[in-house]
């Protein structure tokens, strides 16, 4: 049975986010005042084989999905 797997990549938070800032502020401007602090971030879903596992999506990301330097993520591997 092939798999889902559902993939968060955020900057780390002790990294600025400046375009989460542009976003707020935006907000703010348009009448959104109780807008705090937005972190933008990248959502990535596949499907995988059967066989993959939670070792086979770690990998994927820090090689390739986040720049482990700058980027945390996290992951939901889901039967399909």
């Amino acid at each position: 049975m092939p798999k889902k797997a559902k993939i968060y990549v955020t900057l780390k938070p002790t990294l600025l986010d400046a375009q989460g800032r542009v976003v707020q502020q935006a907000l703010n401007n348009i009448g959104f005042a109780g807008v705090g602090d937005v972190r933008i971030g990248k959502y990535i879903e596949m499907d995988i084989d059967s066989g993959a596992t939670e070792g086979d999506v770690r990998d994927m990301c820090t090689r390739l999905l986040a720049n482990p330097v700058i980027e945390d993520f996290k992951f939901d591997l889901e039967e399909v």
